[in-house]
C-alpha cells in the first residue's frame, strides 16, 4: 500500500524513555506522513506502546523532541494532545463500564439542552458509528459492562473514530476482533488516510501490518532497528528483526500419543448462548475452540469453570461416572480446573501486588509455613516462572500493573502454571503478545500436554489452532457445529462450520 502523502505532519527525535529497573526507549526517531499507516513493531516491552503514549500525551520523554506540524511539539497532557488532534486508543480499554455504549463513545462532548443530555440525539449519532464498526445489532442505550470483551474493544474503537483528529494511534486494536470486525475496521482507516489523518498503528499481527501498512518501524529492546516502507520488506525480515533470530525453523507441536478422559461434558445450557454443548478433551491432547465472536466460546468456559451457574448439563472429570459439583470457580480450581480468562487486566490479575505475589496466589499453601509466609521461597518460585516465561521486569517485586500487556498475559499464564492443574482452558492466552513469546507459549503448551495435561486453548487466531491443536472444536451460535481431527480440517470446513449457526455432524 503506497503512502498517501510526503508531507510529515510529526516528527520525534531522540526520544528516550525510562521506567525503575527497565530502559524503555533509547534514543528513538520517527516520524508520521500525513495519510499513510505508519506500524510500530516489536517484540512485548521494545517499546512501541510507550513511543506511542508519548506521542499521545500519556506519557512524558526523559529527553528527545517532537514537532507538529512543524511547530515544537510536547503536549503536558492526554487532553492537551488531543485538542492538537492527536488521539490513541490504547490496547488496554478505558471505558466506563456503568454508562451505555452511548455516553462512552460521546462522553467528551454528549449533546444536551438546557444542561441536561440529549439522549435521543445522543443515540442517534451513536447509531451511525456503531454501524461502521459492525455494532448494528447492539442497542446504544446498552450499558458497556454487559458487552464482551471483544465488543467493549469495538466501543473503544468507535469512540476513536469518532473524533476528528490529525493523527489516530491504534494501539493492538484487533486483538480481541473477529476476522469481519476487522474488516470493517481496515476501511474505516482507509477512510481516514483519505481524509489525510495519519495512522500510528501498533501490532503483533504481522500479516495485519503488511496488509494495511505503509511503512513499518521496528523497535527491539528499546531501541530503533529499521524503519522502510512495507513494499521493501517481508513477514519473516520483519520477525528476524524483531526477535534478533530467525523463527522461520522453530518446530510447532507435534502430537503425541493421548490418554484417557480428562474432561468430559454432557448437554451444557445456559440461556441463549450455550445450547446442548458436549465434548471431551483427553489427557496429553491440546483441543482448539474457533468460533465467531458471540459463538459461545467464552461462555461455554465460563460455565465449566464455574464463573457463571449452568441452566442444565454435567461435567465429568477423568472417566468419573458421577458429575463433579462445580458451582464455583473455587470447586473448579479444587477439582483440578485451570481457567486463563480472555480478561487479564479485570478478572486475572491484581495489578497493584507485585508480579511474586500474583504467580503464588493460587497456591499459598506451597509457600507458607504454619500460615506464615515464606518469602524466600515465594520470590524462588516466582523467579523461575518468569525465566521459564521470559516475563520482561525489572523483578519479580515489581507490580503488575507496571508490565506491558503481553509480559501481564505471561503472569497470569505463570500463576496457572504454577497451580499444576490437570485441565487448563487458555481462553486467548496469546491476545496482545508478540510473536517471539507466541512461540514461547506455544512450546510450554505443548511441554505441558507431554506431561499428560488436557489442554483446551480458545482462540480468535485460527492460524495459531491449526498450528499448536491435536483437534479443533467448532462453535457457532451457542451450539457446536463441528469437531475436526487434524487430517480432516481445513480452513475453510472450519470457516464454514464457524458460519453455519446450527449443530453440524462431528467430523
Amino acid at each position: 500500500m503506497e503512502a498517501g502523502s510526503t508531507e510529515t505532519i510529526l516528527t520525534a527525535r531522540g526520544i528516550s524513555k525510562s521506567f525503575p529497573g527497565v530502559q524503555a526507549l533509547s534514543g528513538v526517531d520517527f516520524d508520521l506522513r500525513a495519510g499513510e499507516v505508519h506500524a510500530l513493531v516489536g517484540e512485548n516491552g521494545a517499546g512501541k506502546s510507550t513511543l506511542a503514549c508519548i506521542i499521545a500525551g500519556v506519557a512524558k520523554q526523559d529527553t528527545g523532541q517532537m514537532e507538529l506540524g512543524g511547530q515544537p511539539y510536547s503536549p503536558a497532557s492526554r487532553a492537551d494532545a488531543e485538542a492538537r488532534g492527536v488521539r490513541m486508543v490504547m490496547q488496554e480499554l478505558h471505558l466506563i463500564a456503568n454508562l451505555t455504549v452511548a455516553e462512552n463513545i460521546f462522553i467528551e462532548k454528549l449533546p444536551n439542552r438546557f444542561g441536561i443530555v440529549d439522549y435521543g440525539k445522543l443515540n442517534g449519532a451513536a447509531i451511525q458509528i456503531m454501524e461502521q464498526v459492525g455494532l448494528a445489532d447492539i442497542d446504544p442505550a446498552t450499558a458497556v459492562s454487559s458487552l464482551g470483551i471483544g465488543q467493549q474493544q469495538m466501543v473503544e474503537i468507535a469512540a476513536g473514530l469518532s473524533r476528528q483528529c490529525r493523527i489516530l494511534a491504534l494501539d493492538e486494536p484487533t486483538a480481541s476482533l473477529t476476522d469481519k470486525e476487522i474488516e470493517l475496521l481496515f476501511y474505516q482507516i482507509k477512510r481516514l488516510k483519505a481524509d489525510r489523518v495519519g495512522i500510528i498503528y501498533i501490532s503483533h499481527r504481522i500479516e495485519e501490518v503488511m496488509h494495511i501498512a505503509d511503512r513499518v518501524t521496528v523497535l527491539r529492546d528499546g531501541r530503533l532497528i529499521s524503519a522502510r516502507p512495507t513494499h521493501r520488506l517481508t513477514s519473516n525480515g520483519i520477525i528476524n528483526m524483531m526477535v534478533g533470530r530467525d523463527l522461520e525453523q522453530v518446530q510447532l507441536r507435534h502430537a503425541g500419543e493421548v490418554g484417557p478422559v480428562a474432561l468430559s461434558v454432557q448437554g451444557l445450557n445456559l440461556g441463549d448462548k450455550v445450547r446442548d454443548v458436549s465434548f471431551e478433551v483427553h489427557r496429553g491432547e491440546i483441543l482448539g475452540v474457533a468460533g465467531l465472536m458471540g459463538s459461545g466460546r467464552t461462555e461455554t468456559m465460563r460455565a465449566i469453570f464455574g464463573a457463571d451457574r449452568a441452566d442444565s448439563g454435567s461435567v465429568y472429570l477423568s472417566g468419573d461416572t458421577q458429575a463433579a459439583q462445580i458451582t464455583s470457580p473455587r470447586d473448579a480450581v479444587r477439582s483440578g480446573i485451570a481457567f486463563l480468562t480472555e480478561d487479564r487486566k479485570g478478572q486475572g490479575l491484581l495489578l497493584p501486588m507485585a508480579i511474586r505475589k500474583n504467580i503464588s496466589l493460587m497456591r499459598l499453601d506451597d509457600v507458607s509455613r504454619f500460615g506464615w509466609m515464606d518469602e524466600s521461597r515465594e520470590r524462588s518460585v516466582a523467579d523461575r516462572q518468569a525465566e521459564a516465561l521470559s516475563i520482561r521486569c525489572s523483578s519479580t517485586e515489581q507490580s503488575a500493573a507496571e508490565l506491558s500487556g503481553g509480559n501481564q498475559q505471561k503472569v497470569v499464564i505463570a500463576k496457572w502454571l504454577y497451580r499444576d492443574c490437570d485441565v487448563l482452558i487458555f481462553d486467548e492466552p496469546t491476545k496482545g503478545i508478540d510473536v517471539g513469546a507466541k512461540f514461547e507459549i506455544y512450546n510450554q503448551l505443548g511441554k505441558l500436554a507431554e506431561k499428560g495435561k488436557a489442554i483446551i486453548f480458545v482462540s480468535s487466531d485460527l492460524k495459531e489452532l491449526m498450528a499448536v491443536c491435536d483437534r479443533i472444536m467448532v462453535m457457532s451460535a451457542g451450539t457446536v457445529a463441528g469437531i475436526f481431527d487434524r487430517d480432516r480440517w481445513s480452513r475453510q470446513k472450519i470457516m464454514a462450520a464457524a458460519l453455519s449457526g446450527s449443530v453440524a455432524d462431528s467430523v
